[in-house]
């Protein structure tokens, strides 16, 4: 077998811009088919990958489609947790987009469905491979904070009139709103360094009068390790913050914007065009030290195709999958609480 075909049920934004490319940039993986109920995504997918077979359910994909290796759900968050049980049902690996499911029961449900079936399922956690969390983790790994004190991340944007997407007028049950959009990827790259969590504080909003989901978020964890997470996510932020900012005992480490990768694939680019991906220039490195010893030091270049890299070993190789789905799970448990502690962005 030369390449696995992989089906992309869904081709709005996650499933064009985040999945499409980096699968078809992946010498062991291809799109092989698509799921989409609109002519004009089904004529961009043909446009995009041609030779793709486009089907118009979901269900008819999973019952027809024989040249299929790999599912993967990017359709809304509501629909996540059924699709993925159904590809599962029809003996196929599966690959969540986040957030894995609207709750967390739903999520385990999942997880518990594969466990059965003994097949293959993952989350596209993808900014585990951004170039800042990357660099921290290198940071963390070298032992040059001594220890974690405090974690401050940052995904915020000023956005003071609705766009008028669903995950922003939809409702908070659908897995709308800032929390389960932005604080998915924040809560996971907190987790994923400084371990279980135990305290949860939480403060959400509903800022502009034309959305009907959260649109500004803060999150502080305690993690048993003693770090403490500060999360922030916003889409009416006037001025931005620092993407991250790492306070240990011995040295810290900030920096400013966003991992160029998102943008990248926005604009069409592919990371196997040839050209350096997910890298920066030298004005755009973040700052390390501590008290007046500070000093610009390099980012690690960013590696989304690392992910699809790591579903292709799991298939054909045998390895681990790339994201434990029990960690999106534990995410999203965090999420839930979240919003209980702070109360809905209705009341």
């Amino acid at each position: 077998m030369d390449e696995l075909g992989v089906a992309i049920v869904g081709y709005g934004l996650a499933g064009s811009v985040f999945h499409a490319p980096l699968i078809a940039a992946d010498p062991r993986l291809r799109v092989a088919s698509v799921v989409t109920s609109s002519r004009e995504r089904a004529l961009q997918a043909q446009a995009e990958h041609p030779g793709v077979r486009v089907w118009a359910t979901a269900e008819e994909m999973f019952a027809e489609d024989e040249d299929v290796d790999l599912a993967v759900i990017a359709a809304p968050n509501r629909m996540h947790a059924e699709l993925a049980t159904k590809a599962l049902a029809a003996g196929l690996p599966v690959v969540v987009d986040k957030p894995f499911a609207v709750t967390a029961a739903e999520a385990e449900a999942v997880v518990e469905a594969a466990e059965r079936a003994d097949l293959p399922l993952s989350v596209f956690q993808n900014r585990r491979w951004d170039n800042d969390f990357l660099t921290v983790r290198g940071l963390m790994d070298a032992g040059e904070f001594g220890e974690v004190r405090r974690f401050e991340s940052r995904f915020e944007r000023w956005r003071p009139v609705s766009k008028g997407g669903w995950r922003e007028v939809g409702a908070a049950a659908d897995g709308a709103g800032i929390l389960f959009d932005l604080g998915s990827h924040l809560v996971d790259q907190a987790v994923a360094l400084f371990g279980p969590v135990t305290e949860v504080y939480a403060e959400l909003d509903r800022r502009r009068p034309d959305v009907q989901a959260d649109d500004d978020a803060f999150i502080a964890l305690t993690h048993a390790s003693g770090t403490r997470s500060q999360l922030w996510m916003s889409a009416v932020a006037p001025q931005l913050g620092p993407r991250l900012r790492v306070l240990g005992s011995e040295n810290g480490y900030s920096v400013y914007g966003l991992d160029p990768q998102e943008a990248d694939l926005r604009a069409g680019r592919r990371p196997d065009d040839g050209k350096p991906w997910g890298t920066v220039s030298a004005d755009s490195w973040g700052t390390f030290g501590a008290g007046e010893d500070l000093r610009t030091i390099p980012t690690v270049p960013g590696d989304y195709p690392a992910f699809y890299a790591g579903m292709a070993a799991t298939l054909l190789d045998g390895a681990p999958v790339p994201v434990d789905p029990r960690d999106a799970v534990e995410t999203l448990r965090i999420l839930e609480y979240a919003r209980h502690v702070a109360g809905s962005a209705e009341s």
